[in-house]
């Protein structure tokens, strides 16, 4: 009895220990919100399935140290709704983040973003009027277009220096003019027409050299924050995925311990050992 106690109280420290990476990682998100994507909404999952694994785990560790078998219960029950909830969030995570990726330029190293190679909720979501209005104003504010200037003994990169970075995403799609537009390089956030034809694309009359407004009304920048946002989740996933597992294999070694708790204390009267109930009674005469 004392053994299973223990393992259910070391299994519960082990749970302890994997709320961490995923409390983590929603920091993770919410501190990258604030210097590129602005989707302040996506990590508030992933802080709140923590922060439940905490709670849960500490009340595990109090039921397997004190034997209370209503504490156990609870565990078990919020820790079986725990795994449902992050199966499903992972699950979700993929499927907003499924489609879309980034297209190589030839003659660049950086790639470029096309709001129509994204589809689906979170593209809704994201190019919606109201919501796009916050999140531009969010990627203006964390100055990430001005950081990229850079200079080699004082002097600024050459165009040929610059189309062999390797652009984030946000840098690529709301600090520079697309590839096609035909723009012509003057330093990271400055171009000009060079008296050349613009291009077609609707982003080419979009951009503007202002530092206020550069290509953050663009279709392309749009893309850049889904393309930035995808990255982040999918590393996060990884990591929400090797957590899952494990709080899988915890909670059936948990649920066989608590079980075979169980089967104890009902054939067990509390205070009888086994030897006792094993010695035959003695007959008098």
């Amino acid at each position: 009895m004392r053994t299973s106690n223990h393992l259910i109280g070391l299994l519960n420290f082990l749970t302890f220990l994997a709320s961490i990476p995923i409390l983590g990682g929603g920091i993770w998100l919410s501190s990258r919100a604030n210097n590129t994507d602005c989707l302040k909404f996506l990590q508030w999952p992933l802080i709140i399935i923590g922060v439940a694994i905490m709670v849960v785990s500490l009340a595990g560790i109090a039921g397997a140290c004190y034997r209370n078998t209503f504490l156990m219960y609870l565990y078990l029950w919020a820790m079986f709704v725990i795994i449902a909830v992050l199966i499903g969030f992972v699950i979700f995570a993929y499927a907003v983040t499924d489609r879309g990726t980034g297209r190589p330029v030839s003659n660049r190293v950086y790639q470029e973003y096309h709001l129509q190679d994204y589809s689906g909720w979170l593209e809704e979501r994201v190019t919606s009027h109201s919501y796009w209005s916050k999140i531009s104003s969010c990627v203006r504010d964390s100055h990430v277009c001005g950081k990229m200037r850079r200079t080699i003994n004082g002097v600024p990169e050459t165009a040929e220096m610059f189309y062999k970075r390797n652009l984030s995403p946000i840098e690529s799609g709301c600090c520079k003019p697309p590839t096609e537009c035909g723009y012509v390089y003057q330093n990271e956030t400055t171009w000009t027409t060079g008296g050349g034809l613009v291009g077609s694309d609707l982003d080419c009359s979009r951009w503007n050299n202002d530092p206020e407004q550069l290509c953050y009304n663009c279709d392309s920048c749009k893309a850049g924050v889904l393309g930035s946002l995808k990255k982040s989740w999918r590393k996060v996933s990884v990591i929400n995925i090797v957590i899952l597992i494990i709080l899988v294999i915890v909670y059936v070694v948990a649920c066989a311990a608590f079980r075979h708790n169980k089967r104890i204390d009902n054939d067990e009267p509390y205070g009888e050992t086994r030897m006792e109930k094993a010695q035959p009674s003695r007959i008098h005469f």
